[in-house]
């Protein structure tokens, strides 16, 4: 599985032979500006909530991925489908399989509201078992009890995408905890330093996690790992 960074919350994951854009907030972030917007491609979005800084860009790059597939719970699919935009709708608790793999949408504990302030359902997290890795994407949370569910209904993971920022989300002490919830020693960290509300300590962040016997992973803007 190959992972690109985009900054904030988006990722470019490359499993079970397709692409897989997640939280696409791009061009209003400054410590992205580097990348371009108009070249990412991609297969499907995940999108975890609808907050602007999770779907800043999606028009933009669905507009260059035409056949591309909005994953969203059901208030997502409404919103998108209505303006011609191919969607997946879902809910909390169900699997799909597709193409890929198969997705589980799961809890997240935040709030939802698009740009203009309408109501964008509940925010969600994913689990994607697919033949290359089982991946937890968190989504914007607070530590919740619901995460110890997912050792316990899905494969075991082998990565956890984590929100570590704080003030909106759980910060990295609570994301330690988390990693221990979904039972995950691998992690890479999001949504953190976007915005001076957010902004962590690096090398504390990664020594909470080794003393935990973990690994955070905070990957540069642009890179590509393989997991």
């Amino acid at each position: 599985m190959k992972l690109t960074y985009y900054g904030h919350s988006c990722f470019l994951i490359e499993t079970g032979g397709k692409r897989l854009l997640t939280d696409p907030f791009i061009t209003g972030n400054s410590l992205a500006k580097a990348v371009d917007v108009n070249s990412i491609r991609f297969d499907y979005i995940l999108l975890t909530h609808g907050h602007p800084d999770h779907v800043g860009d999606l028009e933009t790059v669905m507009g260059n991925n035409p056949d591309a597939v909005i994953i969203g719970i059901w208030e997502v699919h409404c919103r998108y489908s209505a303006k011609g935009y191919k969607t997946h709708p879902m809910n909390k608790g169900g699997w799909w399989t597709f193409d890929f793999g198969r997705v589980k949408m799961v809890n997240a504990v935040h709030s939802s509201s698009f740009p203009d302030t309408s109501f964008a359902g509940e925010p969600v997290g994913f689990v994607l078992h697919t033949a290359d890795i089982t991946l937890y994407l968190s989504g914007d949370t607070a530590l919740t009890l619901d995460m110890k569910l997912i050792p316990m209904t899905c494969p075991k993971l082998d990565l956890a995408i984590l929100s570590i920022g704080s003030n909106f989300t759980m910060n990295y002490q609570d994301a330690v905890i988390a990693a221990q919830f979904v039972e995950c020693n691998t992690i890479v960290g999001c949504h953190y330093d976007t915005f001076g509300f957010i902004e962590i300590d690096h090398e504390k962040a990664q020594h909470a996690f080794s003393e935990k016997g973990m690994d955070l992973v905070l990957m540069s803007i642009g890179e590509t790992r393989s997991f």
